[in-house]
């Protein structure tokens, strides 16, 4: 009995073109299902130039300029829209595997974050460094006098028997916890944070006059800014020079082929990235503005960059 009246109501032209549409939208929704099951739309949108350039980075002063300088000549130069996303740096190496993110401009190597290159190393392009001549240690004040790690041990209560440190999954921080183990500082601490609270921690400090050992990085703005001084480090725990390096997803030269080329040929010195973060630092500038006006003023560098 069913079956005659759908037949019945098949003649009618209405109910056919009803019938017509209702099987088209099923279709287009079955058909949508099963993109987005195999993410296929945000791959179709990155082919066809819709989807933004999406750079992660590690909420550190010296990411923070590279990223944003990345973000100013994708918008400016190659007329795409750009993303940051700030996060943690073991979600940074795992954004990038799983092609979640486009590329970090933020990785530390050959040591800091070796491991992670090694968990994610088939799942990533390194497309190598991007800035070389970093350097890692423990930094103080120039008023403090002491000049070596080995004299943190004997004047711990100046210090309050803590080193301020930045994110715990940084290779810095272990880098200082094997420090601590080494020239036998087990009476201290190893705070962990950010790089922000870092800096706020030893800007108190210094107003102050306190003594205060934090773990710090060249290129910093907050060497610019106040009179630090690594501790030496005979002991040679925190090793030599190391570089950043640029790291980008699978797929990226397909999808983006004038992003890939610009990330691989994204090079500059210390001394270019301490001028973004001392334009942030001053007059209260964003990173965003700060990266903005340098790329707007280095064009010829920039050239290097993007071919143009």
């Amino acid at each position: 009995m069913q079956n005659m009246i759908f037949t019945r109501l098949h003649t009618v032209p209405a109910f056919r073109c009803f019938l017509a549409c209702w099987i088209l939208g099923v279709s287009a929704f079955l058909a949508g299902c099963s993109d987005n099951a195999g993410n296929a739309p945000a791959d179709q949108k990155r082919r066809a130039g819709r989807e933004p350039v999406e750079i992660v980075y590690v909420d550190w002063a010296s990411e923070k300029a590279s990223s944003h300088v990345v973000q100013a000549v994708v918008e400016q130069r190659l007329g795409r829209r750009c993303e940051l996303l700030p996060v943690s740096l073991i979600a940074m190496w795992e954004a990038i595997a799983a092609g979640d993110q486009d590329a970090t401009v933020a990785a530390w190597l050959p040591s800091l974050q070796a491991r992670f290159l090694q968990r994610h190393r088939s799942d990533v392009l390194n497309l190598g460094p991007n800035l070389k001549g970093t350097r890692i240690g423990l930094v103080v004040p120039e008023y403090v006098n002491i000049d070596s790690i080995e004299g943190l041990r004997r004047r711990g209560g100046k210090f309050a028997n803590k080193i301020i440190g930045i994110d715990p999954y940084a290779g810095i921080m272990e880098k200082t916890a094997a420090a601590m183990e080494a020239y036998g500082l087990d009476k201290f601490d190893l705070v962990s944070g950010s790089g922000t609270t870092m800096c706020t921690a030893l800007e108190r400090a210094v107003a102050k006059h306190d003594w205060v050992v934090v773990t710090g990085w060249t290129p910093h703005w907050m060497f610019a800014r106040w009179d630090l001084k690594y501790l030496a480090d005979p002991k040679n725990i925190y090793g030599g020079e190391e570089h950043i390096s640029t790291v980008v997803r699978k797929g990226l030269r397909q999808d983006m082929p004038e992003v890939y080329a610009f990330l691989a040929n994204f090079y500059w010195s210390p001394r270019d990235m301490a001028e973004v973060m001392l334009l942030a630092q001053s007059e209260a500038r964003t990173y965003r503005k700060a990266a903005a006006q340098w790329v707007e003023e280095n064009p010829s560098i920039v050239d290097t960059w993007t071919g143009q």
